[in-house]
């Protein structure tokens, strides 16, 4: 997989995709930083992204709206770096026997310390 992780997030995950033999890119390594949620869009959906954010209101109403995309990671809420990694390696975890996240968003919270990962589809199958 190909994920972009965004600027709200550290940018260590990076490295947490790439030892799982993932592509992954950090919006800032990319001279995006500062780029609005809708001018990120369409490089995202160009170049095959799975995005990783903790932005979820925003990039759930910009997903809904495209027809075919690489998947979304919401990591949430805000937390240091190490937990970032620890909820990000879960996902992973999560991913690995499928590979793919195609139309598909999975929000991963923290209930105490138990992790909760919700995974749907987005847009919404009818």
């Amino acid at each position: 997989m190909r994920f972009l992780i965004d600027e709200c997030l550290h940018t260590t995950l990076v490295a947490v995709a790439q030892n799982r033999g993932h592509e992954c890119f950090h919006v800032n390594w990319l001279g995006l930083s500062g780029e609005t949620d809708w001018d990120l869009m369409p490089r995202i959906v160009d170049e095959n992204f799975t995005f990783v954010t903790n932005n979820a209101r925003d990039f759930r109403k910009l997903y809904a709206n495209e027809e075919l995309h690489a998947g979304l990671v919401i990591i949430v809420p805000q937390l240091l770096p190490a937990r970032q990694r620890d909820l990000f390696e879960a996902v992973l975890a999560e991913l690995e026997p499928e590979g793919e996240l195609v139309n598909e968003v999975i929000e991963i919270t923290l209930d105490g310390d138990v992790a909760e990962m919700t995974r749907y589809s987005l847009p919404e199958v009818e």
